[in-house]
């Protein structure tokens, strides 16, 4: 039965696919968890690929933590559907940094994010970074993980950036974080854990 929701997802997934500075979106309705990444990386424009800089940890640490069966290439990108998970950006304007974004690009971005998840209804939204939410929410203090609001009527996850400019959060670390999410998506929808 799974596998025939994946199956309808990916079929789907060309219609909602959308550029987003360059680079797809890759999404589809009702995804187990779309990963919220802050901006696309100059260097992921420049390929045409998410997160194919090297020193980016996304693909690593999305397997390690159990999201994936197997570790994904950049260009394998769009396998992602297979495993019910999705990707976007807060804010489609590359940059070499996302610190480069401020407080008004995430809040001017907002409302056609907003309007694509309640569109695509999926189970999770995990922000990869506390900067686009905390703008999002208004927050100032965000913390990591399970976040009590939602967004479009769905879940929020703040997670840690995987950029490899994030150096506060080693590898094991990272995939801690991501790990607790998958296991707390995998114990709600009362499926087993591998």
């Amino acid at each position: 039965m799974q596998d025939d929701a994946m199956a309808e997802n990916m079929d789907v997934q060309s219609e909602t696919a959308a550029p987003a500075g360059g680079l797809s979106e890759i999404l589809a309705p009702r995804l187990s968890v779309i990963f919220c990444g802050l901006n696309p990386a100059l260097s992921a424009h420049r390929d045409g690929h998410n997160f194919s800089n090297r020193s980016n940890r996304f693909w690593r640490v999305l397997h390690l933590a159990g999201f994936t069966p197997r570790l994904l290439r950049a260009e394998e990108e769009r396998e992602m559907l297979r495993y019910g998970l999705g990707l976007t950006s807060a804010v489609s304007r590359p940059t070499k940094s996302a610190s480069e974004l401020k407080k008004h690009d995430y809040i001017t971005a907002s409302p056609a994010l907003e309007e694509k998840i309640r569109r695509l209804a999926p189970g999770n939204l995990a922000f990869l970074g506390k900067a686009a939410y905390a703008a999002i929410s208004l927050r100032r203090q965000i913390e990591w993980g399970r976040q009590p609001d939602d967004f479009a009527g769905t879940s929020i996850w703040v997670l840690p950036n995987p950029s490899g400019l994030n150096r506060a959060f080693d590898l094991t670390r990272l995939t801690q974080h991501y790990r607790e999410m998958r296991l707390a998506i995998t114990q709600a929808t009362d499926q087993p854990v591998e």
